[in-house]
């Protein structure tokens, strides 16, 4: 492939308009703006949205949603996820949690029960989900929450 063979062809292509080069142009004078206004002038658009002055529909809007101050956002893991990376442990703490990278430190860790559980394993976190509880118990652990005092022994 060569320049020439490029398609278009450099002579079906349409040339930029030249605004501002004389009258014998056509587009000379006022550059095809017409005479005067908003329009005409650089920078001369209006804001996205903007009504002419009106109060703009977003903002004629109420806000939606609402925001709970309360809400606690928890570091969720899984027991598959949990015992595959700490395969031959008795306890896992809640250090080596977030050591092993499944929350950022001091936010509250909640264990949920996707998995199976073969091995005695004692738990330590925030908050365990009831299935997390019960598989981890019927192996012979110890799920022991930290928030709220709900634990294995809770539930017997």
């Amino acid at each position: 492939m060569r320049l020439h063979e490029l398609y278009p062809f450099f002579e079906e292509r349409k040339s930029r308009k030249r605004v501002g080069r004389g009258s014998g142009s056509g587009t000379g004078c006022t550059s095809g703006k017409g005479n005067k206004g908003q329009k005409s002038r650089s920078g001369g658009t209006k804001a996205p949205g903007f009504e002419g002055g009106q109060m703009p529909l977003q903002r004629r809007l109420p806000k939606g949603g609402f925001k709970n101050p309360f809400r606690i956002e928890y570091s969720v893991v899984n027991l598959d996820r949990l015992l595959e990376s700490f395969p031959k442990s008795e306890s896992i703490s809640l250090e080596e949690i977030y050591s092993a990278g499944f929350g950022k430190k001091g936010m509250p860790v909640k264990i949920l029960a996707r998995g199976s559980v073969s091995t005695s394993v004692r738990v330590e976190a925030h908050k365990f989900s009831k299935q997390a509880i019960e598989k981890i118990t019927q192996a012979g652990g110890q799920a022991i929450a930290m928030e709220g005092e709900q634990s294995a022994a809770d539930n017997e």
